[in-house]
């Protein structure tokens, strides 16, 4: 009878994620809310790499560390298992940027490719933060913090379990919550103009789900040319996070 493989946790779990990548690394030591469990690291790395006494850290070759990331992920050389952050509240995070502010609102995307990179945009154009769906989003991963590149240590990150439920209180804390749909009428440029904006994007593909939209304010489409039919749901959000700030 052949033998059975081991459940593999090398990659991490929602309870420990593992992360990986100099600025995913470097991220999360400097951030004050994230206890690292462990450490492994190749002796270059090591010495850049500002690991606290505390942590148990592990000297490791190049082939050795391969072995705990998915297949060709980019280590860079460090490796660390961590505690996810502590859950963070909508009300906190809607009564941040004073007067003005941008928040992000994710309905069911689910690609941990695409939120990190979404986190990353959030983190360059300044945005309060970003709000998804527990059950629909991604948890904390090493693939979410590398293609965040340091922004999932920045950004806080609300999940809500009723998204139309947390679209109402955003409105109540006085954000206007457009809802971006290639089928809307209006352009994303003459929908901005409230100092408080709540972007609101869905998944590649079904986009917002209609329950979505009977809670945005307004809908807007991106005036991306007739050549193509859609962009990418991060790529979306870095063009509409762009557009925000200069509104």
């Amino acid at each position: 009878m052949p033998r059975r493989k081991k459940s593999h946790q090398s990659h991490g779990t929602p309870q420990r994620p593992r992360f990986w990548g100099k600025h995913a690394v470097a991220a999360a030591l400097d951030n004050p809310e994230r206890k690292i469990l462990r450490a492994w690291a190749t002796r270059e790395a090591a010495g850049f790499m500002q690991f606290p006494n505390d942590v148990a850290l592990t000297m490791a070759e190049v082939t050795d560390l391969a072995r705990l990331v998915p297949h060709d992920a980019p280590h860079q050389g460090v490796v660390i298992d961590v505690e996810p952050l502590e859950e963070v509240w909508l009300d906190e995070v809607a009564g941040q940027g004073g007067e003005r502010g941008t928040l992000l609102v994710l309905d069911q995307v689910t690609d941990p490719h695409n939120v990190g990179a979404i986190l990353r945009s959030a983190a360059a154009f300044g945005a309060v933060g970003i709000v998804t769906q527990d059950r629909h989003s991604p948890p904390e991963s090493g693939v979410v913090a590398k293609a965040a590149s340091g922004a999932l240590e920045r950004v806080p990150w609300v999940r809500v379990v009723n998204l139309a439920r947390a679209l109402d209180e955003i409105g109540e804390a006085g954000f206007w919550r457009i809802g971006l749909a290639g089928d809307a009428d209006t352009d994303l440029r003459e929908a901005l103009g409230s100092p408080r904006v709540a972007l609101v994007l869905g998944a590649e593909g079904a986009g917002l789900r209609p329950n979505t939209r009977e809670h945005c304010d307004s809908l807007a489409r991106l005036p991306i040319s007739d050549t193509i039919e859609s962009l990418n749901v991060s790529n979306a959000a870095a063009v509409a996070l762009y557009a925000a700030s200069i509104a």
